[in-house]
């Protein structure tokens, strides 16, 4: 039995040597792609972009419940190669972020719009929006915060 399973793993790995050296690698490689990862190395080379924020939080003060409380945060691109926002990810359904989808140039700008939906959801208040970016850090964070009223109840 010994001799079946040396004998099999011997055949097995002459015949994984022999396919090896069938064909021609470079002959696989597409052109385009050898294009793209040269363009893709020379951005690189320039640095990661950089993403400065007009601010990073918002206090939206006091609102009644079921106010739609809504800001706009300004991003720029402060880095050498293009700032790209993949995702925007609120802390909460009640928070909704709009993002730029396209690349933002270097010293270029875009806007990130949020808006908080204030029903249900009453006293101190404080949501985050984190951004995945092709920064350094891959991740931003800005937040909204406030004191919500509650709405008062008939008796």
């Amino acid at each position: 039995m010994k001799k079946i399973a040396v004998i099999a793993a011997f055949v097995v790995s002459a015949g994984v040597l022999v396919s090896c050296g069938q064909g021609n690698a470079s002959s696989k490689v597409k052109k385009e792609n050898v294009e793209k990862a040269e363009k893709r190395d020379s951005s690189i080379g320039l640095g990661a972009p950089v993403i400065s924020f007009d601010k990073e939080e918002f206090d939206f003060g006091t609102v009644n419940e079921g106010e739609v409380v809504k800001t706009t945060f300004l991003v720029t691109n402060t880095g050498k190669s293009d700032l790209i926002i993949t995702n925007a990810q609120a802390s909460c359904g009640c928070t909704v972020p709009e993002w730029p989808k396209g690349a933002i140039a270097p010293g270029k700008t875009g806007d990130i719009k949020v808006s908080f939906n204030t029903n249900g959801r009453v006293n101190k208040q404080s949501k985050s929006i984190t951004l995945t970016t092709n920064t350094e850090k891959g991740r931003e964070v800005i937040k909204i915060s406030g004191m919500v009223t509650p709405k008062k109840k008939n008796s």
